[in-house]
């Protein structure tokens, strides 16, 4: 009989972490869930980076270390070909506005001289998933370029400048830390994000979370039993 394989599915959210209880034939277990061949945990970890960061390592220090580590939730869009509702493989990330502002403009750590761009796990500034489960998922899912930041970009001014240093496809507030921990604790990790709203002047009355979050449920039942 095969080994299972134990997924941490990371979520910042509740009504994120609940889209795994709507899974047809997913089973409730002590401690989590199982489908198929996967023994699956769930960690809801707040909003944001530092909420991400500190959860995840809380609970990889009182948990056996899973095989795989899954971000999963929504996010907004940059571009008009990801349109609201589609679903995504975040495949690089950075923290897009950890830096320095001048008045010449925004600085990353590293071209301020503070950051070394390739120090483990960046490289050139960007942390990236690369490993077999990507690589399955890769046939399902449109991979993308992502970037976190602590404020949701709402205006134009920001837009711009995140567009112009980055030109990424989405914006989270937890990708790049559940990246730079998964890394650093060696844990092959994979992330999937549901477009629920455009990169805009903000207005909310546009975003269609439920959307979203029906098209993500959907496809992690898809995903999930591919990466057995």
């Amino acid at each position: 009989m095969p080994m299972s394989l134990r997924i941490l599915f990371v979520t910042a959210t509740d009504l994120e972490a609940d889209i795994l209880r709507e899974i047809p034939g997913i089973i409730p277990v002590a401690g989590g869930f199982r489908l198929g061949n996967c023994e699956i945990n769930r960690l809801v970890t707040g909003v944001g980076s530092i909420s991400t960061a500190w959860s995840m390592k809380q609970w990889l220090s009182s948990n056996p270390k899973p095989d795989l580590s899954v971000n999963i939730g929504i996010a907004g869009s940059y571009k008009k070909e990801i349109g609201i509702g589609k679903v995504v493989m975040p495949v690089s990330d950075c923290f897009a506005d950890m830096g320095i502002e001048t008045e010449k403009g925004f600085l990353t750590l590293s071209e301020a001289g503070l950051s070394d761009p390739d120090k483990f796990p960046f490289r050139n500034g960007l942390i990236k998933a690369d490993n077999e489960f990507v690589n399955k998922a890769e046939k399902y899912l449109t991979g993308v370029r992502a970037v976190t930041v602590n404020t949701v970009s709402g205006s134009v001014n920001t837009i711009k400048r995140i567009i112009d240093k980055y030109d990424p496809d989405i914006e989270t507030m937890e990708g790049a830390a559940f990246f730079y921990v998964s890394a650093m604790e060696r844990i092959p990790c994979l992330a999937i994000r549901s477009v629920s709203n455009r990169v805009e002047p903000r207005d909310s009355t546009k975003w269609r979370i439920s959307e979203a979050v029906k098209n993500l449920s959907e496809k992690i039942e898809e995903i999930i039993l591919i990466l057995e």
